[in-house]
Protein backbone atom coordinates (compact mmCIF):
# COMPACT_ATOMS: atom_id res chain seq x y z
CA UNK A 1 0.00 0.00 0.00
CA UNK A 2 2.42 2.13 0.69
CA UNK A 3 4.48 1.33 -2.34
CA UNK A 4 1.27 2.77 -3.98
CA UNK A 5 0.90 5.96 -2.14
CA UNK A 6 3.92 6.59 -3.28
CA UNK A 7 3.30 5.97 -7.16
CA UNK A 8 0.74 8.39 -6.78
CA UNK A 9 2.25 11.13 -5.33
CA UNK A 10 5.18 10.71 -8.22
CA UNK A 11 2.56 11.01 -10.58
CA UNK A 12 1.11 14.12 -8.95
CA UNK A 13 4.66 15.69 -9.42
CA UNK A 14 5.62 14.55 -12.96
CA UNK A 15 2.20 15.84 -14.10
CA UNK A 16 2.00 19.17 -12.54
CA UNK A 17 1.73 22.26 -14.53
CA UNK A 18 4.99 23.35 -12.87
CA UNK A 19 6.94 20.40 -12.93
CA UNK A 20 9.53 21.57 -15.62
CA UNK A 21 10.04 24.84 -13.99
CA UNK A 22 10.06 23.78 -10.19
CA UNK A 23 12.87 20.61 -11.14
CA UNK A 24 15.43 23.69 -11.56
CA UNK A 25 14.22 25.46 -8.03
CA UNK A 26 14.62 21.47 -6.66
CA UNK A 27 17.82 21.36 -7.52
CA UNK A 28 18.98 24.86 -6.37
CA UNK A 29 17.26 23.45 -2.92
CA UNK A 30 19.63 20.71 -2.90
CA UNK A 31 22.47 22.74 -3.01
CA UNK A 32 21.28 24.79 -0.37
CA UNK A 33 20.62 21.56 1.59
CA UNK A 34 24.30 20.32 0.73
CA UNK A 35 25.59 23.74 1.92
CA UNK A 36 23.61 23.84 5.50
CA UNK A 37 25.02 19.63 5.66
CA UNK A 38 28.45 20.96 5.38
CA UNK A 39 28.06 24.05 7.83
CA UNK A 40 25.98 21.40 10.42
CA UNK A 41 28.90 18.83 9.55
CA UNK A 42 31.89 21.63 10.37
CA UNK A 43 30.10 22.37 13.82
CA UNK A 44 29.81 19.22 14.62
CA UNK A 45 33.70 18.23 14.16
CA UNK A 46 34.80 22.05 15.73
CA UNK A 47 32.24 22.84 18.41
CA UNK A 48 34.33 20.85 20.87
CA UNK A 49 37.67 22.14 19.92
CA UNK A 50 35.94 25.76 19.37
CA UNK A 51 34.97 25.52 23.08
CA UNK A 52 38.07 24.00 24.55
CA UNK A 53 39.88 26.86 22.88
CA UNK A 54 37.40 29.40 24.17
CA UNK A 55 38.04 27.95 27.87
CA UNK A 56 34.12 27.63 28.53
CA UNK A 57 34.65 24.37 30.10
CA UNK A 58 33.69 21.06 29.53
CA UNK A 59 31.97 21.08 25.80
CA UNK A 60 29.38 19.07 26.31
CA UNK A 61 28.19 20.76 29.72
CA UNK A 62 28.29 23.77 27.61
CA UNK A 63 26.44 22.16 24.48
CA UNK A 64 24.00 21.20 27.32
CA UNK A 65 23.51 24.66 28.78
CA UNK A 66 22.21 26.04 25.31
CA UNK A 67 20.13 22.43 23.93
CA UNK A 68 17.05 24.57 25.02
CA UNK A 69 17.70 27.37 22.43
CA UNK A 70 18.68 24.91 20.06
CA UNK A 71 15.45 22.71 20.31
CA UNK A 72 13.17 25.73 20.47
CA UNK A 73 14.72 26.81 17.46
CA UNK A 74 14.42 24.12 15.37
CA UNK A 75 10.64 23.75 16.11
CA UNK A 76 10.28 27.10 15.12
CA UNK A 77 11.91 27.18 12.10
CA UNK A 78 10.02 23.98 11.65
CA UNK A 79 6.72 25.62 12.06
CA UNK A 80 7.43 28.68 9.49
CA UNK A 81 9.28 26.57 6.85
CA UNK A 82 8.92 22.55 7.37
CA UNK A 83 6.66 21.19 4.58
CA UNK A 84 3.90 18.30 5.71
CA UNK A 85 3.40 15.42 3.41
CA UNK A 86 2.02 16.74 0.13
CA UNK A 87 -0.21 14.55 -0.67
CA UNK A 88 -4.08 15.09 -2.03
CA UNK A 89 -5.90 13.24 1.08
CA UNK A 90 -9.57 13.76 -0.31
CA UNK A 91 -9.91 11.13 -3.16
CA UNK A 92 -8.53 8.55 -1.40
CA UNK A 93 -11.29 9.37 1.27
CA UNK A 94 -13.83 8.05 -1.42
CA UNK A 95 -11.54 4.41 -2.31
CA UNK A 96 -11.43 1.51 -0.04
CA UNK A 97 -8.50 2.16 1.50
CA UNK A 98 -7.75 2.23 5.36
CA UNK A 99 -7.53 5.40 7.24
CA UNK A 100 -4.98 3.95 9.44
CA UNK A 101 -2.43 3.13 6.62
CA UNK A 102 -2.84 6.56 5.08
CA UNK A 103 -2.63 8.01 8.40
CA UNK A 104 0.96 5.88 8.93
CA UNK A 105 2.15 6.61 5.52
CA UNK A 106 1.50 10.65 5.99
CA UNK A 107 3.45 10.22 9.71
CA UNK A 108 6.23 8.12 8.43
CA UNK A 109 6.96 10.31 5.50
CA UNK A 110 7.87 13.37 7.65
CA UNK A 111 10.79 11.34 9.26
CA UNK A 112 12.64 11.55 5.81
CA UNK A 113 12.42 15.36 6.20
CA UNK A 114 15.86 17.48 5.70
CA UNK A 115 14.73 18.96 9.29
CA UNK A 116 15.12 15.85 10.45
CA UNK A 117 18.22 14.19 8.73
CA UNK A 118 19.85 17.24 9.20
CA UNK A 119 20.60 17.63 12.77
CA UNK A 120 22.60 14.03 12.62
CA UNK A 121 25.31 15.84 10.67
CA UNK A 122 25.75 17.97 14.39
CA UNK A 123 25.03 15.36 16.93
CA UNK A 124 26.85 12.38 14.97
CA UNK A 125 30.47 13.89 14.44
CA UNK A 126 30.16 15.52 18.21
CA UNK A 127 29.20 12.44 19.69
CA UNK A 128 32.29 10.76 17.76
CA UNK A 129 34.67 13.77 19.06
CA UNK A 130 33.42 12.65 22.52
CA UNK A 131 34.18 9.39 22.12
CA UNK A 132 37.60 9.90 20.63
CA UNK A 133 38.36 12.17 23.63
CA UNK A 134 37.83 9.65 25.99
CA UNK A 135 33.83 9.85 27.30
CA UNK A 136 32.30 7.10 28.18
CA UNK A 137 30.67 5.29 25.36
CA UNK A 138 27.64 4.42 27.02
CA UNK A 139 27.07 7.92 28.82
CA UNK A 140 27.64 9.54 25.08
CA UNK A 141 25.58 6.81 23.37
CA UNK A 142 22.88 7.79 25.89
CA UNK A 143 23.01 11.47 25.50
CA UNK A 144 23.14 10.89 21.68
CA UNK A 145 19.65 8.44 21.45
CA UNK A 146 18.04 11.46 24.54
CA UNK A 147 18.72 14.32 21.57
CA UNK A 148 17.68 12.41 18.39
CA UNK A 149 14.38 11.42 20.81
CA UNK A 150 14.00 15.08 21.28
CA UNK A 151 14.83 16.00 17.31
CA UNK A 152 12.13 13.46 16.62
CA UNK A 153 9.32 14.69 18.90
CA UNK A 154 10.05 18.06 17.35
CA UNK A 155 9.14 16.83 13.84
CA UNK A 156 5.49 15.72 15.40
CA UNK A 157 4.77 18.33 17.63
CA UNK A 158 5.33 20.39 14.60
CA UNK A 159 2.67 18.90 13.40
CA UNK A 160 -0.33 19.50 16.35
CA UNK A 161 0.93 23.12 16.13
CA UNK A 162 0.74 24.00 12.69
CA UNK A 163 -3.16 24.36 14.08
CA UNK A 164 -2.88 25.52 17.23
CA UNK A 165 -1.11 29.88 16.75
CA UNK A 166 -2.30 30.31 20.46
CA UNK A 167 -0.21 27.99 21.91
CA UNK A 168 2.74 28.45 19.28
CA UNK A 169 3.76 32.01 19.34
CA UNK A 170 2.94 32.30 23.40
CA UNK A 171 5.51 29.50 23.36
CA UNK A 172 8.24 31.21 21.14
CA UNK A 173 7.61 34.56 22.95
CA UNK A 174 8.10 33.26 26.42
CA UNK A 175 11.41 31.75 24.96
CA UNK A 176 12.77 34.52 23.16
CA UNK A 177 12.18 36.88 26.28
CA UNK A 178 14.03 33.86 28.46
CA UNK A 179 17.12 34.52 25.62
CA UNK A 180 16.84 38.58 26.64
CA UNK A 181 16.77 37.86 30.35
CA UNK A 182 19.65 35.75 29.74
CA UNK A 183 22.02 37.82 27.63
CA UNK A 184 21.36 41.01 29.90
CA UNK A 185 21.78 39.10 32.71
CA UNK A 186 18.32 39.25 34.50
CA UNK A 187 17.97 35.76 34.53
CA UNK A 188 19.41 32.51 33.41
CA UNK A 189 17.22 29.77 32.02
CA UNK A 190 19.60 27.18 31.41
CA UNK A 191 20.08 26.90 35.39
CA UNK A 192 17.39 25.06 35.26
CA UNK A 193 17.54 23.58 31.95
CA UNK A 194 21.16 22.23 31.38
CA UNK A 195 20.86 19.59 34.00
CA UNK A 196 18.00 17.64 32.37
CA UNK A 197 20.22 17.39 29.07
CA UNK A 198 23.39 16.87 31.80
CA UNK A 199 21.38 14.15 33.22
CA UNK A 200 20.65 12.09 30.37
CA UNK A 201 25.31 11.82 30.00
CA UNK A 202 25.25 11.37 33.84
CA UNK A 203 22.89 8.39 34.06
CA UNK A 204 22.29 7.30 30.76
CA UNK A 205 19.21 4.86 31.40
CA UNK A 206 17.28 8.39 31.88
CA UNK A 207 17.11 8.08 27.80
CA UNK A 208 14.27 6.52 27.46
CA UNK A 209 12.06 8.81 29.16
CA UNK A 210 12.72 11.33 25.78
CA UNK A 211 11.80 8.20 23.86
CA UNK A 212 8.86 7.67 26.12
CA UNK A 213 8.07 11.72 25.66
CA UNK A 214 8.11 10.53 21.60
CA UNK A 215 6.24 7.46 21.73
CA UNK A 216 3.22 9.78 23.50
CA UNK A 217 3.59 12.82 20.62
CA UNK A 218 3.35 10.09 17.99
CA UNK A 219 0.15 8.47 19.75
CA UNK A 220 -1.22 12.23 20.15
CA UNK A 221 -0.45 13.21 16.11
CA UNK A 222 -1.83 9.41 15.09
CA UNK A 223 -5.20 9.92 16.70
CA UNK A 224 -5.23 13.70 15.44
CA UNK A 225 -4.95 12.75 12.28
CA UNK A 226 -7.18 9.85 11.58
CA UNK A 227 -10.07 11.85 13.76
CA UNK A 228 -9.60 14.58 11.13
CA UNK A 229 -9.60 12.69 7.99
CA UNK A 230 -13.02 13.27 7.17
CA UNK A 231 -14.33 15.42 4.22
CA UNK A 232 -17.56 17.13 6.80
CA UNK A 233 -14.38 17.62 9.27
CA UNK A 234 -11.29 18.14 9.45
CA UNK A 235 -10.55 18.32 6.22
CA UNK A 236 -13.66 20.36 5.29
CA UNK A 237 -13.57 24.31 5.42
CA UNK A 238 -14.04 26.07 8.77
CA UNK A 239 -17.32 27.85 8.58
CA UNK A 240 -17.42 31.47 10.70
CA UNK A 241 -19.98 33.69 11.03
CA UNK A 242 -20.05 36.09 8.34
CA UNK A 243 -19.25 39.99 9.07
CA UNK A 244 -20.08 42.70 6.75
CA UNK A 245 -17.31 44.88 6.09
CA UNK A 246 -18.17 47.78 3.31
CA UNK A 247 -14.88 50.03 3.38
CA UNK A 248 -17.13 52.99 1.41
CA UNK A 249 -14.11 55.32 1.86
CA UNK A 250 -12.56 53.42 -1.14
CA UNK A 251 -15.49 53.66 -2.96
CA UNK A 252 -14.22 56.89 -4.27
CA UNK A 253 -11.35 55.43 -6.25
CA UNK A 254 -13.72 52.83 -8.58
CA UNK A 255 -12.19 50.13 -9.95
CA UNK A 256 -9.10 50.19 -8.28
CA UNK A 257 -11.32 50.77 -4.24
CA UNK A 258 -13.09 47.60 -4.93
CA UNK A 259 -10.19 45.60 -5.99
CA UNK A 260 -8.31 47.08 -2.53
CA UNK A 261 -11.44 46.24 -0.43
CA UNK A 262 -11.23 42.50 -1.42
CA UNK A 263 -7.54 42.65 -0.57
CA UNK A 264 -8.15 44.14 2.93
CA UNK A 265 -10.89 41.53 3.71
CA UNK A 266 -8.81 38.69 2.32
CA UNK A 267 -5.60 39.69 4.96
CA UNK A 268 -8.56 40.28 7.36
CA UNK A 269 -10.04 36.59 7.50
CA UNK A 270 -7.97 34.13 6.60
CA UNK A 271 -5.33 32.76 8.71
CA UNK A 272 -2.79 32.12 5.93
CA UNK A 273 -2.52 36.07 4.89
CA UNK A 274 -2.31 37.32 8.67
CA UNK A 275 0.25 34.66 9.27
CA UNK A 276 2.11 36.40 6.46
CA UNK A 277 1.79 40.21 7.49
CA UNK A 278 2.72 39.42 10.80
CA UNK A 279 6.09 37.62 9.34
CA UNK A 280 6.42 40.93 7.21
CA UNK A 281 6.46 42.76 10.24
CA UNK A 282 8.98 40.63 11.88
CA UNK A 283 11.60 41.64 8.87
CA UNK A 284 11.14 45.13 10.80
CA UNK A 285 13.52 43.95 13.46
CA UNK A 286 16.10 42.58 10.81
CA UNK A 287 17.96 45.46 10.92
CA UNK A 288 19.18 45.28 14.21
CA UNK A 289 22.06 42.58 12.87
CA UNK A 290 23.03 45.04 10.85
CA UNK A 291 23.03 48.54 12.91
CA UNK A 292 23.83 47.53 16.34
CA UNK A 293 27.13 46.38 15.69
CA UNK A 294 26.53 42.72 16.69
CA UNK A 295 27.99 41.58 13.50
CA UNK A 296 31.14 43.36 12.23
CA UNK A 297 30.89 42.14 8.59
CA UNK A 298 27.43 43.90 8.58
CA UNK A 299 28.89 47.25 9.55
CA UNK A 300 30.10 48.23 5.86
CA UNK A 301 27.37 50.76 4.24
CA UNK A 302 27.00 48.13 1.59
CA UNK A 303 25.28 45.84 3.56
CA UNK A 304 23.34 48.55 5.30
CA UNK A 305 21.77 49.02 2.09
CA UNK A 306 20.65 45.59 2.09
CA UNK A 307 19.52 45.45 5.84
CA UNK A 308 17.26 48.94 4.62
CA UNK A 309 15.81 46.90 1.74
CA UNK A 310 14.81 44.08 4.08
CA UNK A 311 13.14 46.01 6.56
CA UNK A 312 10.94 48.11 4.47
CA UNK A 313 10.23 45.39 2.05
CA UNK A 314 8.76 42.77 4.40
CA UNK A 315 4.95 43.36 3.05
CA UNK A 316 6.64 43.21 -0.30
CA UNK A 317 8.87 40.41 0.02
CA UNK A 318 6.26 38.32 1.54
CA UNK A 319 2.83 39.30 0.18
CA UNK A 320 3.35 40.92 -3.12
CA UNK A 321 5.85 37.79 -4.74
CA UNK A 322 2.41 35.74 -4.01
CA UNK A 323 0.57 37.78 -6.51
CA UNK A 324 -2.02 36.51 -8.01
CA UNK A 325 -1.82 33.11 -5.75
CA UNK A 326 -3.52 34.54 -3.21
CA UNK A 327 -6.57 34.91 -5.29
CA UNK A 328 -5.97 31.79 -6.83
CA UNK A 329 -9.58 30.15 -5.24
CA UNK A 330 -11.59 32.49 -7.19
CA UNK A 331 -9.29 33.42 -9.99
CA UNK A 332 -11.03 31.53 -12.99
CA UNK A 333 -14.20 33.31 -11.69
CA UNK A 334 -12.01 37.12 -12.00
CA UNK A 335 -10.62 36.10 -15.96
CA UNK A 336 -14.56 35.38 -16.96
CA UNK A 337 -15.26 38.78 -15.77
CA UNK A 338 -15.00 41.88 -18.11
CA UNK A 339 -11.75 43.19 -15.52
CA UNK A 340 -8.38 44.26 -17.01
CA UNK A 341 -5.40 43.00 -15.92
CA UNK A 342 -4.27 46.59 -15.53
CA UNK A 343 -6.73 47.53 -13.07
CA UNK A 344 -6.34 44.18 -11.05
CA UNK A 345 -1.99 44.54 -10.82
CA UNK A 346 -2.90 48.52 -10.48
CA UNK A 347 -4.51 47.31 -7.07
CA UNK A 348 -1.72 44.99 -5.79
CA UNK A 349 0.96 47.58 -6.62
CA UNK A 350 -0.65 50.20 -4.62
CA UNK A 351 -1.19 47.80 -1.66
CA UNK A 352 2.45 47.01 -1.62
CA UNK A 353 3.52 51.35 -1.66
CA UNK A 354 1.08 51.55 1.27
CA UNK A 355 2.85 48.76 2.74
CA UNK A 356 6.01 49.37 2.09
CA UNK A 357 5.36 53.05 3.03
CA UNK A 358 4.46 52.17 6.33
CA UNK A 359 6.90 49.93 7.43
CA UNK A 360 9.55 53.05 6.55
CA UNK A 361 7.09 54.66 9.03
CA UNK A 362 7.28 52.40 11.95
CA UNK A 363 11.23 51.56 11.12
CA UNK A 364 11.91 55.31 12.88
CA UNK A 365 13.39 53.93 16.08
CA UNK A 366 16.09 53.66 14.04
CA UNK A 367 17.24 56.70 14.31
CA UNK A 368 17.93 55.21 17.61
CA UNK A 369 21.53 54.02 16.14
CA UNK A 370 21.78 56.97 14.26
CA UNK A 371 20.46 58.87 11.10
CA UNK A 372 22.82 56.99 8.84
CA UNK A 373 21.13 53.83 10.04
CA UNK A 374 17.35 55.11 9.15
CA UNK A 375 18.76 57.15 5.83
CA UNK A 376 19.47 53.44 4.44
CA UNK A 377 16.20 52.26 5.33
CA UNK A 378 14.76 55.44 3.87
CA UNK A 379 16.89 54.63 0.63
CA UNK A 380 15.86 50.98 0.17
CA UNK A 381 12.30 51.72 0.79
CA UNK A 382 12.52 54.12 -2.30
CA UNK A 383 14.08 51.52 -4.49
CA UNK A 384 11.72 49.43 -3.42
CA UNK A 385 8.79 51.33 -4.38
CA UNK A 386 10.23 52.31 -7.59
CA UNK A 387 12.00 49.13 -8.97
CA UNK A 388 11.13 45.81 -6.32
CA UNK A 389 7.25 46.61 -6.85
CA UNK A 390 7.32 46.06 -10.22
CA UNK A 391 9.87 43.16 -10.08
CA UNK A 392 7.65 41.15 -7.60
CA UNK A 393 4.69 41.66 -9.92
CA UNK A 394 6.62 40.16 -12.69
CA UNK A 395 7.68 37.29 -10.66
CA UNK A 396 4.13 36.47 -9.53
CA UNK A 397 3.10 35.66 -13.35
CA UNK A 398 5.55 32.59 -12.86
CA UNK A 399 3.98 31.42 -9.80
CA UNK A 400 1.59 28.65 -10.25
CA UNK A 401 0.50 26.97 -7.17
CA UNK A 402 -2.55 28.13 -5.49
CA UNK A 403 -2.83 28.84 -1.89
CA UNK A 404 -5.73 27.37 -0.02
CA UNK A 405 -6.82 30.26 2.28
CA UNK A 406 -9.71 28.10 3.66
CA UNK A 407 -7.56 25.72 5.33
CA UNK A 408 -4.98 26.39 8.35
CA UNK A 409 -4.11 22.55 7.88
CA UNK A 410 -0.59 22.48 6.60
CA UNK A 411 -0.24 19.14 7.92
CA UNK A 412 -2.96 17.84 4.89
CA UNK A 413 -0.85 19.54 2.14
CA UNK A 414 0.44 23.09 2.19
CA UNK A 415 3.34 24.37 -0.18
CA UNK A 416 4.87 27.23 -1.65
CA UNK A 417 5.80 27.44 -5.48
CA UNK A 418 8.68 28.97 -6.48
CA UNK A 419 11.12 28.58 -10.20
CA UNK A 420 13.67 29.47 -11.99
CA UNK A 421 12.31 32.69 -13.57
CA UNK A 422 11.58 34.07 -10.02
CA UNK A 423 15.10 33.19 -8.96
CA UNK A 424 16.30 35.05 -11.64
CA UNK A 425 13.99 38.44 -10.54
CA UNK A 426 15.47 37.97 -7.15
CA UNK A 427 18.87 38.93 -8.39
CA UNK A 428 17.89 42.82 -9.31
CA UNK A 429 15.68 42.70 -6.03
CA UNK A 430 18.91 42.69 -3.85
CA UNK A 431 21.68 42.93 -5.76
CA UNK A 432 21.30 45.58 -8.00
CA UNK A 433 20.62 48.34 -5.44
CA UNK A 434 24.08 47.14 -3.70
CA UNK A 435 26.04 47.28 -7.02
CA UNK A 436 24.79 50.93 -7.70
CA UNK A 437 25.73 51.98 -4.24
CA UNK A 438 28.94 50.42 -4.66
CA UNK A 439 29.77 52.33 -8.12
CA UNK A 440 28.60 55.44 -6.20
CA UNK A 441 30.76 54.51 -3.35
CA UNK A 442 33.88 53.93 -5.71
CA UNK A 443 33.90 57.17 -8.23
CA UNK A 444 33.15 59.55 -4.57
CA UNK A 445 31.63 58.45 -1.71
CA UNK A 446 28.97 56.95 0.59
CA UNK A 447 26.58 59.53 0.18
CA UNK A 448 27.07 59.70 -3.50
CA UNK A 449 26.10 55.70 -3.27
CA UNK A 450 22.65 56.87 -1.13
CA UNK A 451 21.85 59.03 -4.57
CA UNK A 452 22.34 56.36 -7.38
CA UNK A 453 20.70 54.09 -5.80
CA UNK A 454 17.73 56.72 -4.90
CA UNK A 455 17.70 58.07 -8.40
CA UNK A 456 17.27 54.48 -9.62
CA UNK A 457 14.12 54.18 -7.53
CA UNK A 458 12.88 57.68 -8.82
CA UNK A 459 13.35 56.61 -12.16
CA UNK A 460 11.21 53.44 -11.23
CA UNK A 461 8.64 55.73 -10.73
CA UNK A 462 8.81 57.79 -14.33
CA UNK A 463 9.17 54.35 -16.07
CA UNK A 464 5.46 53.08 -14.63
CA UNK A 465 3.66 52.76 -17.90
CA UNK A 466 5.71 51.45 -19.40
CA UNK A 467 6.95 49.01 -16.55
CA UNK A 468 2.99 48.24 -16.28
CA UNK A 469 2.80 47.29 -20.09
CA UNK A 470 5.03 44.93 -20.04
CA UNK A 471 3.98 43.11 -16.72
CA UNK A 472 0.35 42.86 -18.25
CA UNK A 473 1.84 41.58 -21.45
CA UNK A 474 3.21 38.36 -19.76
CA UNK A 475 0.74 38.28 -17.36
CA UNK A 476 -1.89 37.31 -20.64
CA UNK A 477 0.34 35.24 -22.44
CA UNK A 478 0.73 33.67 -19.13
CA UNK A 479 -3.00 33.45 -18.33
CA UNK A 480 -4.45 30.11 -19.40
CA UNK A 481 -0.94 28.22 -17.96
CA UNK A 482 -2.11 29.63 -14.38
CA UNK A 483 -5.27 28.86 -14.89
CA UNK A 484 -4.50 25.37 -15.62
CA UNK A 485 -2.20 25.41 -12.18
CA UNK A 486 -5.23 26.57 -10.26
CA UNK A 487 -6.68 23.49 -11.33
CA UNK A 488 -3.93 20.69 -9.88
CA UNK A 489 -4.90 21.75 -6.32
CA UNK A 490 -3.38 18.32 -5.41
CA UNK A 491 -0.39 18.59 -7.61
Amino acid sequence: MFKHFIRLQWKAFVRSASFKTEIWFKILMALGALYFILVFLSLGVGSYFIIEKAGLGDPLRVVNRFLIYYLAFDLYLRYMLQKMPVMNIRPLLYLPLPKTQVVRYALGKTLLSFFNISHAFFFIPFSVVLLVKGYPVLSVVGWHLACLALILTNNFLNILLNNVDRVFYPLVLVLALFGIAQYYGWFDVTVYTAPVFDLFYDVPWTAVLPWGVLAGTIAWAYTYFKRHMYLDAGLSAKQEVGKTEDYTWLNRFGNLGTFLKNDIKLIKRNKRSRTTVLVSFLFLFYGLFFFTGSVEVYETPVMQVFAGIFVSGGFLFTFGQYVPSWDSAYYPLMMSQNIRYREYLNSKWWLIVIATGVSALLAVFYLYFGWKAYLAILVGTVYNLGVNSYLVLWGGAYIKTPIDLGSNKKAFGDRQAFNGKTLLLTIPKLLLPLLVFWLGQLLWNDTAGYLMVVVVGLAGFAFKERAFRMIEKIYKKEKYKTLLAYKQQGA
